[in-house]
């Protein structure tokens, strides 16, 4: 019976490594939507979200059942309490990959992002995929170490970020306020979507510590 237990435990870790897989996925194709005005890989990050919440969705029914068959302490309750909240964060992350595509839907067939800003926002997105494969690493490996340097790639995410920002503020600016609340819209998701990405990955670190490490910044709820 705890073998089975055990093995259930472990199913959770693998679908949250999955969720991992999905929202990389989703950030890299809105990403691409965003960049070329693609609608249709638009309308496919939007459709595929709801694998996402389907994905949070079973893994937190199997979290429930387990702690109410099973009654786990110590660590086995540590991680399905942290798997709760990290399955929570990766649903989020999927939320913010669709509201970029929803931003390229919105305004196709025109282009959302200025040339000047192509590159701002292709490092952004880069920054999100390499971060959320870092935390998939992470909670595949319950890997505390790599967990605590993932802070270090949303500090450049933050940089491009206030990049994005200045650009839009500065006098040179000639694309008009339209543009300039879909482009800082779409570096407000990347940005969050980075500090999900870190969160996620602080909870490996209470996982296997029980201490947490990055309390002060976790992401609100409402964003």
């Amino acid at each position: 019976m705890r073998d089975v237990y055990h093995e259930e435990l472990d199913a959770i870790s693998d679908q949250l490594v999955e969720m991992t897989r999905l929202v990389s996925s989703a950030m890299a194709r809105a990403t691409t939507a965003l960049l070329d005005a693609d609608l249709k890989l638009a309308e496919s990050v939007i459709e595929g979200d709801e694998t996402v919440n389907e994905a949070q969705h079973t893994l937190e029914n199997a979290a429930l059942q387990l702690m109410a068959r099973q009654q786990p302490v110590a660590g086995d309750l540590r991680t399905l309490v942290a798997s709760l909240r990290m399955s929570a964060d990766l649903e989020r992350m999927g939320d913010l990959a669709s509201h970029i595509a929803r931003v390229t839907r919105r305004r196709y067939p025109a282009s959302v992002v200025p040339a000047e800003l192509r590159s701002t926002i292709l490092q952004m997105g880069q920054v999100a995929e390499r971060i959320v494969a870092k935390a998939g690493s992470v909670i595949a490996r319950k890997d505390a170490e790599v967990a605590l340097e993932l802070p270090r790639d949303d500090d450049e995410m933050d940089r491009l970020h206030r990049e994005l920002y200045r650009t839009i503020l500065a006098p040179e600016w000639t694309y008009g306020v339209e543009t300039a609340v879909d482009v800082s819209l779409c570096g407000r998701y990347y940005e969050r979507y980075a500090d999900h990405a870190v969160s996620t990955a602080s909870r490996v670190v209470f996982l296997v510590t029980g201490v947490w490490e990055r309390e002060e910044s976790e992401p609100v709820s409402h964003q």
